[in-house]
């Protein structure tokens, strides 16, 4: 039995991060907590690039200009959505999620989708660190593993 065995070595990686601009304060903390864990795994600032967008929604789209755009090994979303009072936010969270899919699926990138759905601010603050450095590692791990696959 052949078994590929987990790579986060990020040297020479290229990441692209998709950041929405909607719930700041726990998109900044998910940022915060991914590059610095990027950075760990090897990957240099200068080839990490950030987008920023207003919201969720506005998430794929970018990502999917970044896939197509040949110049990232693997792309990670980032951001929060919490629950309202209304339907909107299975609306944001179903529609964001299935995007953020696409777009790995039909460009072969791997997206890491690290935009949290949450009950309440304090469950999102609760996980924007561990939730952020994850990001990072799913990311890496999925690159290399596309390429030995």
């Amino acid at each position: 039995m052949n078994k590929i065995a987990q790579n986060l070595d990020g040297a020479g990686k290229k990441v692209g991060i998709v950041l929405s601009r909607f719930n700041s304060n726990i998109g900044d903390g998910l940022l915060d907590a991914c590059h610095a864990e990027l950075l760990k795994l090897g990957v240099a600032a200068e080839d990490i690039t950030i987008a920023t967008v207003p919201g969720a929604l506005e998430t794929p789209l970018i990502l999917s200009h970044m896939a197509l755009s040949n110049r990232y090994d693997a792309l990670i979303a980032l951001g929060a959505i919490v629950r309202g009072e209304t339907y909107h936010f299975e609306v944001v969270a179903n529609e964001s999620a299935r995007g953020v899919s696409e777009v790995q699926l039909n460009t072969g990138v791997p997206v890491s989708n690290a935009i949290l759905t949450t009950e309440s601010n304090a469950q999102a603050v609760a996980r924007m660190d561990v939730k952020g450095a994850e990001a990072a590692q799913v990311a890496i791990e999925m690159v290399n593993l596309v390429a030995a696959v």
